[in-house]
Formats: C-alpha cells, sequence, structure tokens
C-alpha cells in the first residue's frame, strides 16, 4: 500500500486557480450572479476558518443577491476598474484601491455591481462561521450555512 500525502501551497498564483462560476442559490436567484466569477483562493490554500475570493464581475454582472449576514463580517478590497456597491443608504462607486466593510449582525444589506463596459476585480473576504444566516432584504430568500454549506429556504421556511 502506498500512503498519499497531499500538500497544500502555501504560495500560488491566482490564475492557477480555476474560475468558478457556480452559485448555491436556488432558482430564481441564479441569475443575479450570471457574470460573476470567482477564484477560490482560500480554498486552493487550504484555509479553513475564513474565506478569500479574487472575483471578476463582467459588465453587467451582480456580486450577489443583495444581503446580510447575522455573524459573518465581510470584507471587499476593488483591485481593479469600478463598481457600484449598493446599500440600505444607497449607491456608492468604489475604484481600485478602495474597500468596503459589512459588520456582522448589522442589517444593512449589501451587493455589487459593474455598470462598466470592462469587467472589475475585487478581493472578498469572509469567516465561514456555521450556524450564520444571510437576510435577503429585497427578496423571499433566507440562508444558513450549515456543516455541509449554504442551506436556501424561503422566508418562511419552506424549501425551495
Amino acid at each position: 500500500m502506498t500512503l498519499r500525502v497531499v500538500v497544500q501551497p502555501t504560495v500560488l498564483d491566482p490564475e492557477d486557480v480555476p474560475d468558478n462560476t457556480g452559485t448555491a442559490y436556488p432558482e430564481p436567484f441564479k441569475a443575479f450572479v450570471k457574470g460573476r466569477i470567482r477564484k477560490k483562493l482560500g480554498d486552493a490554500l487550504g484555509l479553513k476558518n475564513f474565506g478569500v475570493n479574487l472575483s471578476t464581475l463582467l459588465p453587467g454582472a451582480y456580486s450577489s443577491v443583495r444581503h446580510w449576514h447575522s455573524k459573518q463580517d465581510e470584507f471587499i478590497y476593488v483591485v481593479e476598474g469600478e463598481l457600484v456597491l449598493i446599500t440600505n443608504s444607497g449607491k456608492h462607486r468604489l475604484s481600485a484601491g478602495m474597500t468596503a466593510g459589512f459588520p456582522a449582525g448589522k442589517a444593512d444589506g449589501h451587493h455589487l455591481f459593474n455598470e462598466s463596459n470592462s469587467p472589475a476585480r475585487y478581493l472578498e473576504v469572509g469567516d465561514r462561521t456555521e450556524g450564520d444566516e444571510g437576510t435577503y432584504p429585497d427578496n423571499d430568500l433566507k440562508a444558513v450555512k450549515t456543516e455541509t454549506g449554504w442551506v436556501f429556504t424561503h422566508k418562511n421556511g419552506k424549501p425551495y
């Protein structure tokens, strides 16, 4: 019997990480993130406590359905291009080098939108707290983080 050892890299080129265009959102919410491409850097590096994604939004694309988290802090850093951050207080333009943060439990629904004619890239960081809940103020959607991933339901708890 041969013992196989898997070694996680400590250094990598983000371009070597596969593009991920999938989503756990149920229908009809999958369309919200069409045009979002993620490189799951944290997963590629074996990180367990928080996720790091290098994400690209193509023109006209959204980062997510507008939401906020009960237990998860989120942070973004715009690497390239220009994005519009949409929150409860309105629209905010973000350009390369700008950051935004979303503290856990703050009921300020947010998402990013690329209204430019060029792709925009940003780094997103969030923790992976089990039991976190995602609230979607504009839609009949609720999410709970479980050991196996996100579970999405209607706001009344009925499964999709």
